[in-house]
C-alpha cells in the first residue's frame, strides 16, 4: 500500500509536468527546425524532439530475458525482429529500449494504446481504484463497473445500450457468437474469409486464416468471399461479393443463420477496408434470413477511424451487437459486447458469470480513456493526421514500386509490399528487411496480412502531424536501401 501512496505523489508530479509540457503545446513531438525529419535519401532522417527523459532501467538485459522466454515460456511466442527488442518504458507515442533508446510507435501494442503510453488521466485512475478496491465481484455493487457501462452506452447509436465486460476480443466475440446463436436457435455462423475474431474454440472457427486455426473440431460456421478492394474477384464492387453470402445462406444452411460477424476493416488480414455497399447488402440478407448482425470493432472501434467513433458507422448500418476489446483499455485487459435489451435477456435462461469481467481497476481504467478521447479529442486528431499519413504514404507509392496499395483510414493504416505490381506476388521476404532497417532507424511499425506483407500501421491517436513526417521519411529511406 505504502508503494501505491508514493506512486500517487510521483503520478502528481508527472501529472502536473504533462498539464506544463501540453499547455507549452510542447507533449506531442515538437520539431525544433534543425531536427525536422527529412525524406533526403542519402541522409538518415532525425527523430522528432520530445521534451522527456525515461527513468533509468536497471533490470535483466534482452540476452537474459531471451534466455528466460526460451527456457520458461511457450515456443509459439515469436518475435518481430532478428534481434529482439527489450522495451522497457513508454510515454505517449514513444517507447524507451533498456538502453533509453527512443522509438516512434507506430504500432501501439497492436492497435492497443489509443491514448498514449503511460497517460497521466489513466494511470491515474487505475491507481486511485487500487488504492480504494483492486477487485471484489460483481456480486457486490461498485460504481466503476456502472460508471464506465453508462459512458460506453452513451457511445452506441439506437437501442445498443446493455454491456457484457470480458477480459479480452477473443471472450467478447465468443460470448456474441453464443448471444447469437441463443436468441435466434440457430447454429450458422457466417464469417468472411481472412478474418481474424480470436484464438479460442468458437472464434477460431470464425476465424479464416489457416496459419491462425489449429486442427480441432470447428463446427457451425461458413466463411464468405472477402470483399477485398486490393486482391478481391470483383474489386471495389461490394454487392457482387454480397451476393455470395445469400448463395451461402441458400446452399449452405437451413436457410435461416444465428448471424453475421465482420471487422470494419481487417486488422490481422491485413488492414482491409471492406469494400463499399457491400455491408448495407448483406445487412439485408442477414436480417431475411432471421441472423443477427455483429461487428467485431477489437481493432478499428474506439475513434481509431477519426471519421467515426466506431468502424461499422462508415459504413451506415446499426448492428445487433458490437464487440471492442484493446483500444478501450489503452493496454489493460478489457473487453466488452454491447447489445440491445431485448436481446441481451437471452443469457438470463441460465447462470452467466466472467470473474475479471468489470473488474474496477479494468473499468475505471477504461472509463478514463473515454474521458481523455473526449477532453484531447482524439478522434479529430486520428482523422486529421490518418487523413495526412495515408497522402504521405500514396505519395511513397508513386516512388517505390513495391508498395502495391495504401489503404485503411484515420489511424489504422495498411501498406502492401508486392514484388510485381501486375501478379501483386507478396513481398514478404523484402517486409521484413524494411522492418528492420525502420527500427534501426527509431520508427517500430508492425505487419500482417496472410502472407505476412502488409505493414500496419496503427500509432497511438496523439500521432501528430511530425510524427507522420519522420514515419513516411523512414520508410522512404528504408526501402530505398533495398
Amino acid at each position: 500500500m505504502q508503494r501505491l501512496v508514493t506512486s500517487t505523489s510521483l503520478l502528481r508530479s508527472a501529472k502536473d509536468q504533462f498539464s506544463r509540457l501540453h499547455a507549452r503545446g510542447r507533449w506531442f513531438s515538437t520539431p525544433m527546425p534543425e531536427q525536422a525529419a527529412t525524406g533526403s535519401k542519402n541522409e538518415e532522417p532525425v527523430l522528432p524532439r520530445f521534451d522527456y527523459s525515461p527513468p533509468r532501467y536497471t533490470g535483466p538485459t534482452a540476452e537474459e530475458i531471451v534466455r528466460k522466454r526460451k527456457e520458461f515460456l511457450s515456443p509459439s511466442m515469436f518475435y518481430l525482429y532478428k534481434k529482439p527488442l527489450n522495451i522497457v518504458h513508454g510515454k505517449m507515442q514513444y517507447l524507451f529500449d533498456e538502453k533509453g533508446r527512443r522509438y516512434l510507435d507506430g504500432f501501439g501494442g497492436i492497435a492497443t494504446v489509443s491514448c498514449g503510453h503511460g497517460h497521466p488521466d489513466v494511470v491515474q485512475a487505475i491507481v486511485n481504484q487500487t488504492n480504494n478496491i483492486q477487485h471484489s465481484t460483481i456480486l457486490y455493487l461498485n460504481h466503476a463497473i456502472a460508471d464506465f457501462a453508462e459512458a460506453l452506452a452513451s457511445k452506441m447509436p439506437g437501442d445498443l445500450k446493455v454491456v457484457f465486460f470480458t477480459n479480452s476480443g477473443t471472450e467478447a466475440n465468443e460470448l456474441a457468437m453464443m448471444i447469437a446463436r441463443l436468441y435466434t436457435g440457430c447454429q450458422d455462423v457466417i464469417s468472411l474469409r481472412n478474418a481474424y475474431h480470436g484464438n479460442a474454440a468458437g472464434t477460431m472457427g470464425a476465424t479464416a486464416m489457416c496459419n491462425w486455426k489449429f486442427n480441432v473440431v470447428q463446427s457451425g460456421v461458413h466463411h464468405t468471399q472477402n470483399p477485398d478492394p486490393y486482391r478481391g474477384a470483383f474489386g471495389s464492387d461490394g454487392e457482387k461479393y454480397a451476393k455470395d453470402v445469400e448463395d451461402l445462406i441458400r446452399f449452405g444452411t437451413s436457410g435461416h443463420v444465428a448471424g453475421f460477424i465482420f471487422e470494419a476493416i481487417q486488422g490481422v488480414g491485413g488492414i482491409v477496408e471492406l469494400a463499399p455497399n457491400y455491408l448495407t447488402s448483406v445487412y439485408s440478407t442477414i436480417k431475411k434470413a432471421g441472423g443477427l448482425v455483429i461487428a467485431d470493432e477489437v481493432q478499428c472501434g474506439v475513434a481509431r477511424t477519426g471519421s467515426n467513433f466506431w468502424g461499422f458507422q462508415n459504413h451506415g448500418i446499426v448492428p445487433d451487437i458490437v464487440t471492442m476489446a484493446k483500444g478501450i483499455g489503452n493496454g489493460i485487459p478489457l473487453g466488452a459486447v454491447v447489445t440491445t435489451p431485448e436481446i441481451a435477456t437471452v443469457l438470463t435462461r441460465r447462470n452467466y458469470f466472467n470473474t475479471f469481467g468489470g473488474n474496477p481497476v479494468s473499468t475505471a481504467a477504461g472509463h478514463a480513456v473515454l474521458k481523455v478521447i473526449e477532453k484531447e479529442k482524439l478522434q479529430e486528431n486520428a482523422h486529421v493526421v490518418g487523413s495526412y499519413l495515408k497522402e504521405r504514404l500514396c505519395s511513397l507509392k508513386d516512388k517505390h514500386e513495391i508498395i502495391g496499395d495504401v489503404r485503411g483510414r484515420g489511424l489504422i493504416l495498411g501498406v502492401e509490399l508486392v514484388t510485381d505490381r501486375k501478379s501483386k506476388n507478396p513481398a514478404s521476404a523484402e517486409i521484413l528487411e524494411v522492418m528492420d532497417n525502420m527500427k534501426d532507424l527509431g520508427v517500430l511499425i508492425g505487419k500482417g496480412g496472410f502472407y505476412g506483407n502488409v505493414f500496419r500501421v496503427t500509432p497511438p491517436l496523439c500521432f501528430n502531424k511530425q510524427d507522420a513526417d519522420f514515419l513516411v521519411d523512414v520508410m522512404d529511406y528504408s526501402m530505398s536501401k533495398l
